[in-house]
């Protein structure tokens, strides 16, 4: 299956850090080019699973994951097209700050100047400028300066306190040669609420589409579209293929899908179906169980610890996934993993009956950041794909196993870089689980 790039334009936003408003940036562009009749899709670089949510409510469109260490090069070129083929412009918005990766080869970093640089593609840069003026042009200078593959376009100024201050930091950038297009005053209510895995979300907020709105008019007034829309590089003509995404674990899959239940990647999802799979989604926290007729069913991340009360009180959901589980593949990914479990303890320290498909269990309570990349070899068949394959991915989250439990491992892990981490997940019967998200295919 290949793809080819056709027409759209595309650009990158980029920033020197987290937390320096890209995503409100990016958001209310998105819904600013919509407004104008612009067929715009948003896409995220770097293992995200909140932001593309967003970036589909603002636009009408799906987002999309461009991540480029953990996908072969053909993939993310086929996804490109895919994206370019449906739209008029393409902005994709960068993982934490713009060069930001891991040790790698050149151009499998999983920086979103990683996609800069192989598509030529011009990065927008969002300065966060509160507590400094021409300050700023240095830290613009360097990011100009930094990468000859990298071509920063534009500056939007985010975070400004006065008029003085917006033409103390513009003409300092600008002296450089580099234009200043967008101006954001200060203003705390942009910002979005968040939790401890980052923003709440798209499907969770209060008034989403009144926020977008907000973001919206904010970027109407103070950044110059047109010239955005200048600087935005048609896609250059690329063929990819889709040989290294993960197929589809079934012809039918029974997909977790509500609260406690969201994080499957975009692309992952419409490769299933492009391959001819049924997605056939069911609500745990409904107390739903998994259709007879499926021949799979998937667990995917998201929240159960918010909902771990109701999940262990929802027995026609338990009884459904032993049932199904005699007969048929089941996987959990991440907190799916963690209800395939025996018990959850929440973060009030109470713990929680989960199914008991394996026999670990987690705890929130003892909260420990684990983040990163992972690269994984199958010790079994599962839904991942067959014994010995690899696939790629990564972990986040803060819970922990405080109970090993004695099923048999399902990966072989390491971190992005090769370094071994031992031994992931679990395996018993038809059913594996591991925190471990898979992104896609490494031996493709």
């Amino acid at each position: 299956m290949t793809a080819k790039v056709t027409t759209a334009r595309a650009i990158i936003i980029g920033a020197p850090r987290s937390g320096s408003g890209k995503t409100s940036v990016t958001i209310g562009l998105l819904r600013a080019l919509a407004r104008r009749g612009v067929k715009v899709r948003g896409a995220k670089s770097g293992p995200d699973y909140i932001d593309p949510g967003f970036h589909a409510a603002a636009t009408g469109r799906d987002g999309v994951n461009l991540d480029s260490w953990a996908m072969p090069p053909g993939l993310i070129a086929a996804l490109m097209a895919e994206a370019a083929n449906r739209a008029d412009a393409v902005v994709i918005e960068s993982a934490m700050g713009l060069f930001d990766g891991i040790p790698a080869e050149a151009g499998r970093t999983g920086s979103a100047a990683d996609l800069a640089g192989r598509f030529g593609l011009p990065v927008l840069l969002v300065l966060d400028v509160s507590g400094q003026s021409q300050t700023s042009a240095a830290i613009a200078k360097g990011f100009a300066s930094y990468d000859p593959d990298v071509r920063i376009a534009g500056v939007v100024l985010n975070r400004l306190g006065s008029e003085r201050h917006k033409r103390l930091a513009g003409d300092a950038i600008e002296a450089l040669g580099i234009p200043v297009v967008g101006a954001v005053m200060r203003d705390p209510t942009l910002t979005l609420p968040e939790r401890h895995l980052g923003l709440v979300q798209a499907g969770e907020h209060a008034d989403i589409e009144t926020h977008i709105e907000r973001l919206a008019d904010v970027m109407e007034r103070s950044v110059d579209i047109d010239h955005v829309l200048e600087l935005m590089t048609p896609l250059a003509a690329t063929s990819g293929d889709f040989s290294g995404a993960l197929p589809p674990p079934g012809q039918r899959i029974a997909l977790a899908q509500d609260a406690a239940f969201s994080f499957l990647y975009p692309h992952v999802a419409r490769h299933w179906r492009k391959s001819g799979a049924e997605i056939v989604p069911f609500s745990p926290l409904a107390d739903e169980p998994p259709r007879e007729d499926c021949d799979v069913c998937w667990l995917p991340g998201g929240y159960p610890e918010l909902h771990a009360g109701r999940i262990a009180a929802a027995e026609k959901f338990r009884a459904g996934m032993a049932e199904f589980a005699r007969e048929k593949p089941v996987h959990g990914e991440c907190g799916g993993f963690m209800v395939l479990g025996e018990g959850l303890v929440d973060a009030e320290g109470e713990r929680h009956a989960m199914l008991g498909l394996l026999s670990h269990a987690t705890s929130f309570a003892k909260r420990k950041m684990n983040l990163g990349y992972r690269q994984a070899r199958l010790k079994a068949g599962s839904a991942l794909g067959p014994a010995g394959a690899a696939v790629r991915g990564h972990e986040f989250h803060y819970a922990q196993v405080i109970e090993p439990g004695a099923d048999e491992p399902l990966a072989e892990i390491a971190d992005g870089q090769g370094n071994a981490l031992g031994m992931s997940g679990g395996r018993r019967g038809h059913v594996t689980g591991t925190f471990f998200h898979a992104i896609a295919r490494a031996d493709a």
